[in-house]
């Protein structure tokens, strides 16, 4: 314990200099630029989403709704004034946590609220793959759409996450939207391919093996939910992703930047959504 001590201390004394933390992570992001999504992996993550679907198909449609008061009245309230909602999840199996051997899930829920905004113009937003590069960027840098069957959508985004080293990933996804009542709109958005692009926007540019790469992100599922009321339209975006494990010795430097842009990235899709659409009703 007392030379690990030493150790960790020795390197978060070399990153105290800026330029040291950029060489030090650098050169740790090529040390494990390698991770390999288990079998095992995928098995516990797809029974955590198949969990979590359960769960919204026997709650409220808005989970915010489900908030103990004062709280729901104080949610609503900061809505209302333009807040954003955005909380941690955590879907468990029979009251246990579901392990994930060599993985992390990550899963979030966020709220916003657009006065004078229709459900028919959000859903219209959210199913323009063609524009997501225009729309999120930059963390969205291109998009398309391969293919619509009535409700249903495949499309491509190419993804740029930057926190200090860059990562860069093609997805194939597949959404699938539907009107559940009166004035709400509910999409379900599973990732069908998810690669690693090596040297991306070079003439060298390739995708590195499906689930053999840094494993920055290997499966991102979203879920929105939109519900029209009180001269506007509420908007509930759930994500739940799947990452690489930590590995050991390394937490304390790694851990902030896998576990951040889960949260930044919904963060940002939210305002994102909120500041166009409320920009494009105003005189």
């Amino acid at each position: 314990m007392q030379d690990g001590s030493r150790s960790a201390h020795g390197w978060r004394h070399l990153i105290a200099s800026p330029l040291c933390a950029i060489a030090v992570l650098a050169a740790f992001a090529t040390a494990i630029s390698a991770a390999e999504l288990r079998p095992e992996t995928i098995a516990a993550f797809n029974r955590y989403v198949a969990l979590t679907e359960q769960r919204m198909d026997h709650e409220p449609f808005l989970i915010v709704d489900a908030l103990p008061e004062p709280t729901r009245h104080a949610t609503f309230t900061d809505l209302h004034n333009g807040g954003l909602r955005i909380e941690p999840l955590d879907t468990r199996d029979a009251g246990r946590r579901i392990e994930v051997p060599g993985g992390l899930i990550h899963h979030w829920i966020g709220d916003v609220f657009l006065p004078g905004v229709s459900v028919q113009d959000v859903a219209a937003l959210l199913q323009g793959y063609d524009h997501h590069a225009e729309i999120y960027a930059p963390v969205v840098t291109r998009s398309k759409l391969l293919e619509r069957v009535d409700d249903s959508f495949r499309f491509y985004l190419r993804f740029t996450m930057k926190k200090v080293i860059t990562v860069v990933v093609n997805s194939e996804h597949n959404a699938k939207f539907s009107m559940p009542g009166p004035g709400r709109v509910e999409g379900r958005i599973h990732s069908l391919r998810i690669a690693e692009v090596d040297q991306a926007n070079t003439p060298e540019e390739r995708e590195k093996p499906v689930g053999n790469d840094g494993g920055y992100l290997w499966r991102l599922n979203t879920y929105w939910r939109l519900q029209a009321r009180d001269g506007g339209t509420y908007v509930e975006c759930e994500s739940v992703s799947l990452t690489r494990n930590i590995p050991t010795g390394f937490g304390w430097l790694v851990r902030p930047f896998v576990t951040s842009i889960p949260r930044e990235s919904l963060t940002f899709t939210l305002r994102t959504t909120q500041e166009r659409l409320i920009a494009a009703i105003r005189p």
